[in-house]
């Protein structure tokens, strides 16, 4: 009986490092863990294994010193081959479905175990090794919670059978520590494949929505853009049909001119609204509005403050509140019936929890009850005034609509918050009430 140095932990062979990227990427590389996708792969996992079979040079030189008879020695030699396969198999394949099986796992452990104890009690100590394979096969197929228990028992296992063959006191303690330290090394590779699952599922997650945001702000964008410039389109048509039935050819050709203008600023602001670059300004949307809403006869009154807009005012706040100017003359231009003046105001005002600039516009028209309840009007799919409060909350705002003063006409009032601080003006203690034509 010899004393049998301490074989090095006998890890599982690592798939590759991990790698992201197309179908082709994966040909060279995998992430650990990963099943077993073509044969190159396969190769690279069985020649890394073969370099730590180093270690079953005990048992097959046990094999080959003549210690035992031809029946041992070939029953031995076959149960190594036996025990082998096993490993390989769980290794390699136990990502496989047939191999994660409950009884597949089972059946397999079992008969390694059942192989190295059998060894071990009747050819001696050099077959020890065995049950430090037999721990990393547990660790890497077993599941988490039971992986960790499962290297213990093995460990245990092999300590008690070593003293029962009689192992020197000094290889004994190092082979046990090497198969839990090999087993408890597959245990944490697990959780490591496992949390790197999990970070890939989530970042694609991720990805899902984030393309599902950008849908939707592409459709938000073109909604909002194509339903004021066709609103106007529209609005300019009937004009020109009209002055053609009246022979006002040259008003008609205005008109004509005017919508040729429309429709070539509509598609450059659709594709920079694809692009992702157009944040409305509230001057433009200003001069814009007062064409829509002057083409509807309806009279314009608008604050000083709105064509130089408000210190401290971000692009995004801007851009959300553009976004409201021209939702608000849109509904204007499309339900107010009756309609014959339109006040916008620009303004700040302090509250509890900071500086807002804030965006009002009021119409003395007889919309329906479903505009000044704040829900969509343009179709049963409609996203106007949803879609607008979307675009508010993005900038930190927020949308509040209602019947105009005295219960008369609809009010749209859009806050953005200002960043800059200081001390509190007089300006900003007051809501916007009054206002000037401009």
């Amino acid at each position: 009986m010899t004393a049998m140095p301490t074989p090095p932990t006998p890890p599982a062979p690592p798939s590759g490092t991990a790698g992201e990227g197309d179908d082709r990427g994966r040909l060279h590389t995998s992430y650990p863990g990963a099943p077993v996708e073509n044969r190159r792969q396969l190769m690279v996992k069985l020649c890394w294994m073969l370099l730590w079979m180093i270690y079953l040079v005990y048992p097959v030189q046990d094999l080959t010193d003549g210690h035992h008879g031809p029946a041992a020695t070939t029953l031995g030699a076959l149960a190594l081959i036996a025990f082998l396969a096993c490993y390989l198999g769980l290794i390699i394949l136990r990502n496989a479905a047939a191999v994660r099986r409950r009884g597949t796992v089972a059946t397999a452990l079992a008969a390694m175990l059942g192989l190295a104890l059998a060894t071990t009690l009747t050819l001696g100590d050099d077959w020890l090794t065995l049950f430090a394979y037999l721990s990393v096969a547990v660790g890497a197929v077993l599941p988490v919670r039971w992986s960790l228990p499962g290297v213990g028992v093995v460990t245990a296992l092999l300590v008690a059978v070593g003293g029962a063959v009689h192992t020197g006191g000094d290889s004994l303690p190092g082979i046990a520590l090497s198969a839990f330290l090999g087993g408890a090394a597959m245990t944490g590779l697990q959780r490591l494949v496992a949390t790197m699952r999990e970070l890939r599922e989530a970042r694609e997650a991720v990805a899902h929505l984030a393309a599902a945001d950008e849908r939707l702000r592409l459709a938000r964008d073109l909604h909002d853009l194509l339903g004021h410039s066709l609103s106007l389109i529209t609005l300019k048509s009937e004009l020109a049909g009209r002055f053609l039935e009246q022979e006002r050819y040259d008003d008609a050709r205005r008109q004509v001119a005017d919508i040729e203008k429309v429709g070539r600023q509509s598609l450059v602001d659709v594709r920079e609204a694809v692009g992702g670059y157009r944040r409305p300004k509230l001057a433009v949307e200003l001069a814009a509005a007062r064409t829509a809403l002057t083409t509807a006869g309806v009279e314009v009154d608008a604050t000083a403050l709105l064509p130089e807009g408000v210190p401290g005012l971000g692009p995004e706040e801007e851009g959300a509140l553009g976004w409201a100017l021209r939702e608000a003359v849109t509904n204007v231009v499309r339900h107010a019936r009756g309609a014959t003046r339109c006040t916008v105001g620009l303004d700040e005002q302090w509250e509890e929890d900071g500086l807002w600039a804030v965006l009002e516009v009021t119409d003395n028209g007889t919309g329906s009850g479903a505009v000044r309840a704040g829900r969509p009007q343009h179709g049963p799919g409609g996203s106007g005034l949803p879609g607008l409060r979307e675009r508010l909350a993005l900038a930190g705002g927020r949308l509040e609509t209602g019947p105009g003063p005295r219960g008369r006409g609809f009010r749209l009032r859009a806050r953005v918050p200002l960043r800059r601080t200081g001390p509190r003006s007089a300006a900003a203690d007051t809501p916007p009430t009054g206002s000037v034509h401009s």
